[in-house]
């Protein structure tokens, strides 16, 4: 039978319109299927996300970018002949998903922090740990390039505890570490678990140095919508990064205090150098019932936990997606301007056992 190429769900007898998620924290493996979306424009998407701002104070001899290697897959959206059953696998042949370019990495820290080339989609592969002593609680979640090399990005798992929802991301796979060298940022969660900031590796702004260059910067923000009512649907995601200068490099964001972060300039509407995303909204199907996207082929497993992240201004330019394709295992593709570490940063939050939009 046809493979569900892509798949987004939640089993759910609930309108389009409802204003939040249904499902809990456990990806529900309900049947699904796909719907054609429009082409993608092929246009350049670097106007999206221009905002000016000052170039960065410390100017770093920066290595070249990996070379373009233009997307060329043919989107064949396919329906979805599983019968209608929670819990139920299906015995599948393995996927065969289209690979990622070739990509250079060169100094992974460099890597990872650098902005996905224009024109270039950026495959890769999370997988989840949870084996060994509290692995269970604390998973520890690794990235890789979705490759035939299989090269390793990041690693990242919760912090202990921590009042709120830490996770510590790091360049080095078996060291996890705040204070280590090979820490490369975090996610911090509110106490409700609905709101989430990523940070890279500077220092807190208590340890500032005279012209602030070495304070961390806030890479990117991740607000859920909370479910108040209880009615079921797709979950709403609003995702804040830092906007691009003219040379195409990210305005460094660096809060003096928690009210000049992200989350406070974006409630309060203070948008300079600040851009705004969104999932992309799942269509319903009545024939499946349930919610559809399509993932060009990249995920094949129904979870709460697919989405895609779009600009109000060009919904067909993914910025980046993520869904699951086993048990343990999700594929996540970022275009620019997300660099790695935003991306696994924003997934990371979709898997937070907190969050209070179910």
């Amino acid at each position: 039978s046809p493979r569900a190429d892509s798949s987004w769900c939640c089993k759910t007898v609930s309108p389009v319109s409802s204003p939040a998620t249904t499902g809990s924290d456990e990806e529900d493996d309900s049947d699904s299927s796909t719907k054609p979306i429009r082409s993608e424009k092929k246009k350049n998407p670097a106007s999206l996300f221009q905002t000016g701002g000052d170039p960065p104070r410390e100017k770093k001899t920066k290595k070249k970018a990996p070379p373009k290697a233009a997307e060329s897959e043919e989107e064949t959206p396919q329906k979805n002949s599983n019968k209608k059953g929670k819990g139920k696998k299906s015995k599948k042949t393995k996927e065969e998903r289209p690979p990622s370019p070739i990509i250079e990495v060169d100094n992974l820290e460099e890597f990872v922090l650098r902005p996905a080339p224009q024109g270039v989609t950026i495959k890769c592969r999370v997988t989840r740990d949870k084996k060994g002593m509290d692995r269970g609680l604390y998973p520890t979640y690794y990235l890789h390039l979705d490759n035939d090399k299989k090269v390793f990005l990041l690693a990242g798992r919760k912090r202990k505890k921590s009042k709120t929802s830490n996770y510590l991301i790091s360049i080095d796979p078996t060291d996890l570490s705040r204070g280590g060298e090979n820490f490369i940022g975090k996610l911090r969660s509110n106490l409700m678990g609905t709101k989430f900031t990523v940070f890279d590796n500077g220092a807190n702004p208590d340890r500032a140095n005279t012209d602030w260059s070495n304070v961390r910067q806030e890479l990117s923000a991740v607000v859920y919508e909370t479910n108040v009512l209880g009615f079921k649907g797709p979950r709403k995601m609003t995702v804040i990064i830092p906007g691009m200068n003219a040379d195409n490099e990210r305005v460094p964001i660096r809060p003096r205090n928690d009210n000049d972060g992200l989350l406070m300039r974006w409630q309060n509407k203070n948008m300079d150098n600040v851009i705004e995303l969104h999932n992309k909204a799942p269509v319903w199907n009545d024939e499946t019932q349930s919610y559809v996207l399509n993932f060009h082929g990249r995920v094949t497993h129904a979870s709460v936990k697919n989405f895609q992240i779009v600009h109000g201004s060009d919904p067909d330019y993914i910025v980046m997606q993520f869904g699951r394709v086993a048990d343990d295992a999700f594929t996540m593709d970022y275009n620019y301007p997300l660099c790695a570490v935003q991306a696994f940063a924003i997934a990371l939050s979709s898997f937070d056992g907190k969050l209070a939009c179910e």
